[in-house]
């Protein structure tokens, strides 16, 4: 069985596979354009998600199974995966931790104004005028309360926090104090302090937030977008920050990424830009690896119990 690798792991990670798989025939191509010599023999590929095209699909003749080692899975070509019936899997769940610690250091960065007193220290500024809030007693809003949702949930409960999940039933789930679907979530914008977007780039969930969300919003919450950039358009977020409907927006994902240089939400106040890192962590691929093992195992001896199987018509 030909497993065909469209990226080069870390040396330590390949040795570790092939160690575990002596049987297989692994093969580490540096880009799609190298690995495309390949596919037409490969059983298995193993990608970012990022590079696989519908011609790629059509040559691999005896493909069977795509491990994806993110959780984005937008730019699949799943038309043509569904057409072959071919498996894809991906490593959903491993970004909980490091996107949750990321969206509360983000948000304790917000709360206890720690941007301002490091402008204040370059400056040789004494001022404790500053106004310093707590989350204790705060709302979230988590709209996507999945794994990486239900992980910001914990740590809001831990610091004694009100949490308010969206999910596409409305379905209960630990660490919520209530659950709202997403035809109804514009329900709960009003009591907010905090809206933390985690939807996946899917057709029910592109542009979903519209200038009449914000407008439901308190003027003092923080919009927390670390799902996927197309859930609201840019102009938007421009004329929503421009006319202070919310305190604060911060942006790990944006519709057009890399944002211009010379884009203008680079210089509103009331915005902070990350560059799309919310997940990253040196465990990414170490959690994913352990991810492709497991399913490794279960398709060389014919099992069933995969880990996070795609539901290729939803996409997710």
């Amino acid at each position: 069985m030909k497993t065909l690798f469209t990226f080069i792991p870390p040396e330590e990670l390949k040795q570790d596979l092939i160690k575990s798989f002596p049987d297989e025939d692994f093969s580490f191509c540096p880009e799609i354009e190298q690995a495309e010599k390949e596919i037409q023999n490969a059983e298995v590929i193993v990608t970012y998600g990022e590079d696989l095209t519908e011609k790629h699909i059509e040559i691999a003749n005896k493909l069977k199974w795509i491990m994806v080692t993110s959780a984005g899975l937008e730019k699949m070509p799943f038309n043509a995966i569904k057409n072959k019936g071919i498996l894809v899997t991906n490593a959903r769940g491993i970004h909980k931790i490091p996107m949750a610690e990321f969206t509360f250091g983000l948000m304790l960065q917000h709360a206890k104004q720690f941007p301002v007193f490091k402008k204040q220290q370059q400056e040789h500024l004494w001022n404790q005028a500053l106004p310093i809030f707590e989350l204790s007693g705060q709302t979230m809003l988590i709209v996507g309360a999945g794994a990486i949702g239900g992980e910001i949930a914990r740590l809001g409960k831990v610091f004694g926090m009100q949490t308010i999940g969206v999910n596409k039933g409305g379905e209960d789930r630990q660490y919520f104090d209530e659950m709202l679907t997403l035809e109804s979530f514009i329900t709960g914008l009003s009591a907010a302090d905090y809206v933390i977007n985690i939807l996946p780039s899917t057709s029910e969930t592109k542009h979903i937030y519209h200038k009449h969300h914000f407008e439901k919003m308190k003027n003092t919450a923080v919009f927390i977008n670390i799902g996927r950039g197309n859930a609201v358009k840019t102009e938007v977020l421009m004329e929503v920050l421009q006319e202070k409907m919310i305190a604060h927006a911060i942006l790990d994902v944006l519709e057009e990424e890399p944002l211009p240089a010379e884009h203008p939400l680079w210089d509103l106040e009331n915005v902070t830009i990350t560059p799309h890192v919310s997940s990253h962590s040196k465990l990414y691929l170490p959690r994913a690896f352990e991810i492709l093992k497991h399913n490794l195992r279960t398709y060389t001896k014919k099992q069933e119990d995969y880990l996070n199987v795609i539901n290729i018509e939803k996409g997710y």
